[in-house]
């Protein structure tokens, strides 16, 4: 296994779409939400540690999953969770664990990966991250796995590649926002456009450096601590500095601006679990397309639901289609599937009229 490779785990979102399983204080990554016995987040490191030194593996999290993460990853030292006393988006965390990276071994090839993806072929996956391994080793690439569309999608970002059909890795032109309908149909038919996974594979060097060129500010924050890094002084350091940084995404700090991006197209399968949709569509349903995790279901006359349940619990439903159920503690959830996309909004509504207590 090579000492060069590295990889960071993004797990510090909140879910909010995967209300009321996911809440702050116990967000979806740290959930086995496929009742498969592992959480995303353990699933995630399992599937990195095949390739990547599990000591070269760090986990960004907001400072308050600290001892959940540790809970769940044993087999990591705390100093291997690097957290955010700050919600700042992607950019700022990521340089920081770049900088740490690179004050550890300047050589370093480091992959960025989310913890809430579903990836079942896991020996394809681990073809593809090295393919880009490789080529970010000897070049000055930034790089992304783009995944092939298999439908007009409106709720991801999308990369078109250049048309070069001949080559494993092509110049990306652009970075498209997440587009209506009818442009995503466009995108398809184009037959050069990507999902954007947000799974990103560059050498240290070259994505500090990206931020010294596009995000000058921020680049001259973080080097302030180059010598408290990785060291019993950079929490103080964190702790201090960190919420000034700007509060920006990686997509939008680099990989839009920069012109070093390129991007290998994705041979294995994927699921991005951000909805309960996206869970109905990966589980095993029964013949009317109802799809149930851990609950003992006794359905008449539905079709085409997600029931979860926190426990083995009886559920009997009759009459009911495409509708989210979830039953977990103190919240039973009963909404259309149609409308999943409005959970985020509903989870601001449930906050206003009742507190913190349901969230």
């Amino acid at each position: 296994m090579n000492k060069n490779y590295y990889a960071v785990i993004m797990a510090g979102g909140i879910g909010s779409r995967f209300w009321p399983v996911s809440t702050s204080q116990f967000p979806k990554q740290f959930h086995d939400m496929l009742g498969t016995g592992e959480t995303l987040l353990q699933r995630t490191f399992t599937r990195l540690s095949k390739i990547i030194p599990e000591r070269n593996i760090l986990v960004l999290t907001n400072e308050r999953y600290l001892e959940i993460t540790l809970g769940q990853l044993p087999q990591i030292s705390e100093e291997q969770v690097v957290l955010e006393p700050a919600m700042r988006n992607t950019a700022p965390c990521l340089l920081l664990a770049a900088m740490k990276i690179k004050k550890e071994n300047p050589d370093a090839v480091m992959l960025v990966a989310p913890s809430d993806h579903w990836i079942e072929d896991e020996r394809t996956f681990q073809s593809d991250v090295q393919c880009c391994f490789d080529a970010c080793h000897g070049n000055d690439y930034l790089m992304t796995l783009g995944i092939p569309p298999t439908f007009p999608n409106t709720g991801y970002g999308y990369i078109e590649a250049a048309r070069d059909s001949n080559a494993e890795i092509v110049k990306v032109e652009q970075f498209r926002e997440k587009p209506d309908y009818d442009t995503a149909k466009k995108f398809l038919e184009s037959g050069n456009f990507l999902w954007n996974a947000g799974i990103f594979i560059w050498s240290v060097s070259s994505i500090v450096a990206a931020f010294k060129t596009y995000k000058p500010i921020m680049h001259a924050l973080f080097s302030e601590g180059k010598e408290a890094y990785n060291t019993a002084a950079e929490t103080d350091f964190i702790e201090e500095k960190y919420a000034l940084s700007e509060n920006i995404s990686i997509d939008y700090a680099i990989m839009e601006p920069a012109n070093n991006v390129y991007v290998k197209k994705a041979t294995f399968d994927w699921n991005d679990l951000g909805t309960w949709g996206a869970l109905h569509d990966k589980l095993e349903k029964d013949p009317q397309d109802n799809a149930v995790v851990r609950a003992v279901p006794y359905l008449k006359n539905a079709q085409g639901n997600m029931v979860y349940t926190a426990s083995n619990k009886l559920v009997v439903i009759d009459g009911l289609r495409d509708y989210i159920v979830v039953d977990k503690e103190e919240v039973l959830l009963i909404f259309p599937k149609e409308k999943e996309q409005e959970i985020k909004t509903l989870l601001t509504e449930v906050k206003q009229k009742f507190g913190e207590k349901y969230t």
